[in-house]
This record gives C-alpha cells, sequence and structure tokens, in this order.
C-alpha cells in the first residue's frame, strides 16, 4: 500500500475528469451536485482506503454510483413544470450535438461505458469497475454501443 496523497491533491488532479463524466452522465444541473456528493463519499472513505494505484478510477466509479443515485431519485419524485424547456440539459459545441444526442438514446450499459470511455477517457478495466462487470463485459457494451452511434450518425 503507497501513502495516500493529500485530498486536495486528488481533488485538484482529478476533478475535471470526474466533473466531466458526470456532465454527460446527469447533464449540466445536476452535475454540480453529483460532484459534491462524489468528493464527500470519496472524503469519508479516503482514510481507510486500501488501494491507491488507481485514484482516478476509484474516483469515477464513485462519480457513476452517484449519478445512478441521482437519476433513481429523479425518477422517484418528478417535478411539475408549468412548461417544458426547448433547450437541452447538456449543451455540448454544436459540431458535437447530434454525436451526444445519439449517445443519449443508447441502452443505459451502452451509453455508460461510451460516456465513460470518451468524456472521462478511461481504458476498459476502469469502465468494468464503474459497471460493475467484467472487462469484457464492458468492452462489449463499448462495442455495440460504438456499432449502434456509426450505424445513427452515418
Amino acid at each position: 500500500m503507497s501513502e495516500l496523497p493529500p485530498f486536495q491533491t486528488l481533488i485538484d488532479e482529478h476533478a475535471a475528469t470526474v466533473m466531466a463524466v458526470l456532465r454527460s452522465a446527469v447533464g449540466r444541473e445536476g452535475a454540480e451536485d453529483a460532484f459534491q456528493e462524489t468528493f464527500l463519499a470519496a472524503l469519508r472513505a479516503y482514510p481507510g482506503l486500501r488501494d491507491t494505484s488507481n485514484l482516478r478510477g476509484w474516483l469515477v466509479t464513485i462519480a457513476h454510483r452517484k449519478a445512478i443515485d441521482h437519476h433513481r431519485a429523479n425518477g422517484r419524485a418528478p417535478v411539475p413544470v408549468a412548461a417544458v424547456r426547448e433547450e437541452p440539459v447538456f449543451d455540448p459545441d454544436p459540431a458535437d450535438r447530434e454525436v451526444w444526442a445519439a449517445v443519449a438514446a443508447l441502452p443505459p450499459k451502452q451509453r455508460a461505458a461510451v460516456t465513460l470511455r470518451f468524456a472521462g477517457d478511461l481504458p476498459h478495466e476502469e469502465i468494468a469497475e464503474a459497471l460493475g462487470c467484467s472487462p469484457e463485459a464492458a468492452r462489449r457494451s463499448l462495442h455495440e454501443g460504438l456499432k449502434r452511434l456509426r450505424k445513427e450518425i452515418a
């Protein structure tokens, strides 16, 4: 077991990656709350962390679980609104809108695998850890998602 860096160092090094993953998973509005929840959970668990070899993967796994919690909470408690907004929650660059709209339409495992790979820049092993599956299953979800995206966008 190697020595843990100061928690602030962990935040400084990985905040951008965690925020990118959360924005793509829950949208801009939910990302900030999920970001805070991610780092609060990480702070609570940090002193007892045994494996320090992949801190980025550990944080992204926590972020992925907080995104799931966000969707579950929002799914249980719909919020009535007077009118539906016409603007997207996640607003990528105009050139990327078609791609991210297609990603959003993917089945959940495929969407998560594609998001973690391209927004979070994670390797298959870390994607598998975040999704709670084997690296082979993560590769398959990513492959199927990309195959579907190529068909949709082409």
